[in-house]
């Protein structure tokens, strides 16, 4: 079996949205070219093999082929690529196979694909998820894992612990005013950082194996963006409503 040719970023799908662990296949392999940028969404140039089943021969292989990418990388996260949110397009097809002992047939495929990768600095908008000492969360609707540190706050800040909430300390003329960042409220932030982690399916250690009946370990997102409201115009929109 040869080896796909590299022609750009190489990633594996083996890291997946919310700690699903399904690599593609260890002989697929995702070829992606250097994406489109357009705001918080870029398109990205993949080449996949895609194994259609016997089944399905009596479809057009265009709409078999999307639905089957569409399975596997839609709402995925891709490592040091992004959220993976729809297929865009096909851009070529290569000659289908049928190996022995399988049905099914094999086509490489050349498409591009609606990944979510915003660029830092990037201005967005989301919704307070919750509070914790550990800063704001937000979501998107479709990507919750955001973050806004105590330090990339309006300062000075507070965390009130009896309501979970943070707090602004809008200091005025009249005194300080406390602003509260209560949930569900819209905020604008921007990108400052990004973390992608490596969820892929590993053996366990001695040391896990024994204290794997004790406790489970703690999932970490694969994909996480860092954000700051520390700047004039940028917190909660009800802040900065102009007349």
């Amino acid at each position: 079996m040869s080896r796909e040719r590299f022609t750009g970023r190489r990633c594996s799908a083996s890291a997946l949205r919310r700690g699903n662990s399904m690599p593609l296949t260890t002989r697929r392999t995702l070829l992606l070219e250097p994406p489109a940028q357009a705001g918080m969404f870029v398109l990205v140039e993949m080449v996949d093999t895609v194994r259609i089943p016997p089944w399905q021969f009596e479809r057009k292989l265009n709409d078999s082929i999307a639905e089957e990418l569409n399975k596997k990388l839609a709402n995925k996260v891709v490592y040091n690529v992004g959220l993976c949110i729809c297929l865009f397009d096909i851009t070529k097809l290569e000659d289908a196979y049928v190996f022995p002992g399988d049905g099914a047939s094999h086509t490489k495929v050349h498409f591009r694909y609606v990944v979510f990768h915003p660029f830092l600095d990037e201005i967005l908008i989301g919704k307070i998820k919750g509070c914790s000492p550990e800063g704001v969360h937000v979501s998107l609707g479709f990507f919750d894992d955001i973050l806004i540190p105590p330090e990339s706050l309006q300062q000075p800040a507070k965390f009130d612990e009896a309501e979970q909430v943070w707090v602004w300390e809008y200091e005025t003329e009249e005194g300080a005013h406390d602003l509260y960042m209560d949930i569900g409220e819209e905020v604008r932030f921007r990108v400052v950082d990004e973390s992608f982690v490596d969820t892929s399916p590993t053996g366990p250690s001695s040391a896990e194996a024994a204290s794997s009946s004790e406790e489970l370990p703690k999932k970490e997102a694969p994909y996480t963006l860092m954000g700051s409201i520390s700047e004039p115009g940028l917190g909660l929109l009800s802040w900065w409503t102009s007349s």
